[in-house]
């Protein structure tokens, strides 16, 4: 038998490889105390971040997964990204030396994923690919293009009023009960982007089957890579689920693709956040948030973006604390991304679907994308909407005379219309060539502002 020497070379080649991975020896050490999620270990030597296995009942047995979070008075923190069930005193860990990654590939669309990054649909397998390591890091900021291309979303009242770029980021925010998760089903069914990544951090567990069949739908799941951590689960696997839905989403953007990366939502994963500092004995700060979860929200939003090789656009949603837009997680994340979309509950009452308040929403970049027409219909359009609700309480009660200022009888003219263009049904789908030419259609731009052009 021939022996190829290029074929042997390669075969010593593995064969050193894999030598080189084995650890001659086991880095252990043993649960010292357990304090609510938080289990005190005496060893291993950890470091932060590194998965560690907890054997109840001897090295051979099962294992509860840990990772080490931090360190007090020589002892390792440990926070389980699982059922701590079984786990007591003196029982086995057990270093890794590794941290948490997830296997990407073409194979995940389609699929829906647990926290950690494994299959939770009953679907088999995933063909194993490449790893990404889940604590991702963004793009320098120098390497990043501009945003320079708009992203279709589906959405009139979007698409016209509140552009958005390929890589841009922007938070939709509202109480509960808006309508966050029908938008983002709207926006993942009708966008033109080539993937959708959805992260449900913090669900019910009964909506989030409700959002892959009513909301997302067999056609937005066919593009899409869905990972789900709900409340029950242990705050680290709701932290951890988002940092699975960014590695997923950096796959494809460097495989060269658009990406939509849709978040519900970043309040959870604030609180899931706190939890863990609170557990390793970081002092609350504003309203009880701990210093980690505003360090957090930036490194992480961060991660979307333009690259020289895709675009990740991310749309993340925000439960606003009794509708205050001014409390701290909503403030700092407004301040992080690229524009915000604001819900309103007033025009959810009054049956306005997509709820959309434009005058208290803005996207950043507007301006650098749509054209000089484009941008002075918009104007209108806010202008209209703005002066009807500075009149409105004098309409209503009947103290305002037709005729007394142009503005106001223009405003009043044409918000029944402005209205109908801003209401969508959940089925539509309009691309964004048709909704900016119904926009332009809509209503005169210059002239006499209580004339007919």
């Amino acid at each position: 038998m021939t022996v190829n020497p290029g074929d042997l070379s390669d075969k010593i080649l593995q064969c050193l490889d894999r030598v080189g991975s084995v650890k001659p020896y086991l880095r252990t050490g043993r649960v010292e105390k357990v304090v609510g999620l938080t289990i005190e270990s005496l060893g291993p030597n950890a470091s932060v971040g590194e998965i560690c296995r907890v054997y109840p009942a001897g090295i051979k047995e099962g294992f509860s997964q840990m990772e080490a979070v931090g360190f007090r008075d020589g002892r390792v923190l440990l926070m389980p990204l699982g059922d701590m069930t079984g786990v007591s005193a003196g029982a086995t860990v057990v270093g890794t030396g590794s941290v948490l990654k997830v296997s990407v590939g073409p194979g995940l669309l389609g699929r829906v994923l647990g926290g950690l990054g494994n299959p939770i649909d009953n679907k088999g397998s995933i063909p194993s690919g490449a790893e990404y390591p889940v604590e991702g890091f963004p793009p320098p900021a120098l390497e990043r293009p501009r945003i320079t291309t708009p992203l279709s979303t589906g959405v009139r009242a979007i698409d016209t009023l509140l552009t958005c770029g390929r890589g841009q980021r922007i938070g939709i925010m509202a109480g509960s009960g808006v309508g966050k998760s029908t938008l983002l089903g709207m926006i993942a069914r009708n966008t033109d982007a080539d993937v959708n990544v959805v992260a449900l951090i913090g669900e019910r567990g009964r909506e989030v089957r409700e959002f892959l069949e009513k909301d997302l739908g067999a056609e937005g799941l066919s593009r899409s890579v869905v990972v789900v951590a709900t409340s029950d689960q242990p705050a680290l696997v709701r932290i951890k689920a988002a940092h699975v839905a960014h590695a997923i989403a950096e796959y494809f953007r460097d495989s060269g693709k658009d990406v939509l990366l849709m978040m519900d939502s970043v309040t959870r994963l604030a609180m899931a956040q706190r939890e863990v500092g609170l557990a390793t004995g970081e002092p609350p700060a504003t309203r009880g948030y701990t210093p980690s979860v505003f360090s957090l929200l930036p490194r992480l939003l961060e991660r979307s973006g333009t690259s020289p090789k895709g675009t990740i656009t991310g749309f993340y949603t925000v439960l606003m604390d009794g509708d205050d837009i001014d409390e701290p997680v909503t403030d700092t994340i407004r301040g992080v991304l690229d524009g915000h979309v604001l819900l309103s509950r007033e025009l959810a009452t009054a049956n306005h679907y997509p709820a959309i308040d434009i005058l208290g929403s803005v996207s950043r970049l507007m301006v650098d994308l749509a054209s000089e027409r484009h941008k002075a219909v918009a104007a209108r359009v806010r202008q209209v909407l703005g002066t009807y609700y500075q009149a409105r309480d004098l309409v209503s009660i009947g103290a305002y005379q037709k005729g007394t200022d142009p503005e106001t009888d223009f405003a009043l003219r044409y918000i029944d219309k402005v209205n109908g263009f801003l209401t969508q049904g959940i089925e539509d789908s309009p691309g964004f060539e048709e909704s900016l030419a119904l926009l332009e259609d809509l209503l005169p731009v210059s002239g006499n502002p209580g004339g007919d052009s």
